[in-house]
């Protein structure tokens, strides 16, 4: 009888493959909290001189991208024309939900007590996180005093 060849099913060998943590883990290890604040510094300066993906990168971060599609002109004005108003409306229906359905929020205290037993225990695992405090810009006396000096 004929030996039957061996069906490889996964190709290449079995070489150690670099993951993304150990590429972020050089990347911390070399880029000190005062190499970037250089990064963000210089970056500022550009965006202030019209630099505009210095502009969009700052802005990536500081404000983040919509999370959603902002309505049309004609969607605004007939939600005022009938006074509806979806900010209320979202942060409402929790609290008319309960109500109406008592049933299905009598966990909502159990979830609550949850949140707050790994809240605290991540508060303990994590080592207080050191922040850089940013100079405030010098200023001119005038300018706290609202008067304004030509």
């Amino acid at each position: 009888m004929a030996k039957r060849k061996q069906q490889n099913l996964l190709k290449g060998n079995a070489t150690h493959r670099r993951t993304e943590g150990d590429y972020m883990s050089t990347l911390l290890d070399t880029v000190t909290l005062d190499d970037w604040q250089d990064v963000v510094s210089s970056t500022l300066t550009a965006a202030k001189q019209g630099d505009a993906q210095a502009r969009g990168w700052l802005a990536q971060y500081l404000v983040g991208k919509p999370a959603g599609k902002a309505p049309t002109p004609l969607t605004v004005v007939v939600q005022q024309l009938n006074g509806d108003n979806p900010l209320v409306n979202r942060l409402s229906k929790t609290v008319i939900d309960q109500h109406k359905y008592p049933s299905l929020h009598e966990d909502d205290a159990w979830e609550d007590q949850i949140k707050a037993i790994i809240a605290a225990e991540l508060a303990e695992k994590i080592p207080e996180i050191k922040t850089i405090v940013s100079p405030q810009p010098a200023r001119l006396s005038a300018d706290l005093d609202g008067n304004q000096s030509s």
